[in-house]
């Protein structure tokens, strides 16, 4: 199980992993809501080929995602598939569709 500090860790991780010419046009606010002990609300901002991320909520999210905290480390480092996850409902979207089918692209895995 992750440790509440390496889930924390992987938001600013995503932020170094950006690629910004994959998210031309995207101007959008991510919600997380990670569930289990180690879990916690986390959000990232892209806007302008730049992203932040940051803990807690965000005003007006474009899409939240919804998942156990360990099932979206385990996607965030590679150990499973994210559509994979998505499909067998370990991973849940609220909202922009698109915007998550682009999330995979937007960053570069570990």
């Amino acid at each position: 199980m992750a440790t509440k500090e390496e889930i924390a860790g992987l938001f600013p991780q995503m932020v170094e992993r950006f690629v910004p010419e994959k998210a031309e046009g995207v101007d959008a606010a991510i919600q997380f809501e990670l569930s289990g002990d180690n879990g916690g609300n986390f959000w990232l901002k892209v806007q302008n080929g730049t992203a932040e991320a940051g803990e807690g909520t965000i005003e007006n999210p474009k899409m939240t995602l919804k998942a156990a905290a360990d099932d979206w480390y385990a996607v965030t480092t590679g150990q499973m598939n994210p559509m994979q996850a998505f499909m067998s409902g370990k991973i849940k979207i609220q909202g922009d569709m698109g915007l998550a089918m682009k999330l995979q692209t937007m960053f570069r895995m570990s």
